[in-house]
């Protein structure tokens, strides 16, 4: 962490200012330190706001309205400030709306709202009570978001997805991770993983995906029998508008809907299994260890964020019954991998890692907030 050299104002967010200029560095000349600091500040006393009882959920834009493609202007403006932010947050909660915020005449002000920021903006989104996360859109040519750090109370993660680890993962699932993927088709396989992660934490009851090899039973040897809910044929819907044409996109409104079907099925007690295809096998499965196979008793646990190493740990430092049986699952299929969410909002990557020769657990919630 890194300051500026002069006293703290306690009245003020303290990682605001500590980050802002390592933040800076990434986006100038686009943003400058100040104002990155203080929207970070405005944005985290906001988080702890209430308006009629709910938390405040907006995300802030920082560009002129000059830039902005059918901008929504306000007349006058508003000043940049955790009251006004909060007082805003019900007509801008949806996701896709971002609060605009420059300077004029020297101030910061919130001069409207826009749907679209170009490539390099800076974005703040705050998630939840002191939560925030710094992010922005990457090419011209895609809408997406990349998450760059995120803001937890006094904690502060930047995010480094240039990872070693991540060469040990399947190409579709190297997305979570942050490794980047070439092909069209590998991206937007990527993207649906990264929907699924995503929707699985949306849930909060915790679940368990398992990814195994299509074509390939050999993952019925982790599996206690008989399977409560076997999927006969496997459910394909999911898997055909993945594969589709590289050139064309699926309806994105269609595709939400499936995967949160599919998500929602990794609530029920037990573990979903779908194909590297994404065609569903079953769900409700229960993991067992198969005969004379070691216990797995290690993880090399890491996050992709700065400074970060990896860490031997075992299975039940990192949670409870379904981090220990993916784990499990990830040593025994060692071509397959486990996906763990967390009641509290955790969501762990278990993968097999030839390199290393024992499982690795990616804790990656940074990259899906």
């Amino acid at each position: 962490m890194e300051g500026r050299g002069d006293s703290l104002d306690p009245s003020r967010y303290p990682a605001a200012r500590l980050f802002a200029r390592r933040l800076e560095a990434h986006f100038a000349p686009a943003a400058d330190a100040a104002s990155i600091e203080a929207l970070i500040d405005a944005g985290f006393w906001a988080s702890l706001q209430r308006e009629e009882g709910y938390t405040p959920e907006i995300s802030l834009a920082f560009l002129p309205r000059d830039r902005a493609e059918s901008p929504l202007l306000l007349a006058p403006p508003l000043p940049l400030g955790p009251r006004a932010l909060a007082q805003l947050a019900p007509a801008v909660e949806r996701p896709g709306i971002h609060l605009g915020v420059w300077r004029e005449k020297g101030e910061l002000v919130v001069w409207g709202t826009t749907r679209t920021v170009p490539v390099g903006c800076f974005v703040l989104e705050v998630v939840g009570p002191g939560l925030l996360v710094v992010k922005h859109r990457e090419r011209e040519d895609s809408p997406k978001f990349r998450n760059l750090a995120v803001f937890e109370g006094d904690q502060v993660k930047v995010l480094n997805r240039a990872t070693a680890e991540a060469a040990d993962l399947p190409v579709v699932l190297r997305a979570l991770v942050g490794a980047e993927v070439r092909s069209t088709g590998s991206e937007l396989a990527g993207d649906v993983v990264l929907r699924l992660a995503v929707s699985m934490r949306a849930h909060k009851r915790g679940g368990t995906l398992l990814v195994v090899p299509a074509g390939s039973d050999a993952w019925l040897e982790s599996i206690v029998r008989p399977i409560r809910y076997a999927v006969e044929p496997p459910f394909t819907e999911l898997a055909e508008l993945a594969s589709g044409p590289v050139d064309a996109e699926p309806d994105p409104i269609r595709l939400g809907r499936v995967v949160d079907a599919l998500a929602g099925l990794t609530a029920v007690d037990g573990a979903t299994v779908i194909t590297d295809r994404f065609e569903l096998l079953a769900f409700g499965v229960k993991i067992g260890r198969p005969d004379g196979r070691l216990r797995a008793e290690r993880v090399s646990f890491s996050e992709p964020v700065e400074g970060g190493t990896p860490v031997i740990l075992a299975p039940l430092q990192l949670g409870g019954t379904r981090h220990i049986s993916a784990a499990q699952f990830a040593q025994d299929q060692q071509d397959a991998v486990a996906l763990v969410a967390s009641q509290d909002g955790r969501f762990t990557v278990f993968a097999w890692s030839a390199r290393e020769g024992l499982v690795r657990a990616h804790r990656i919630e940074a990259l899906l907030l």
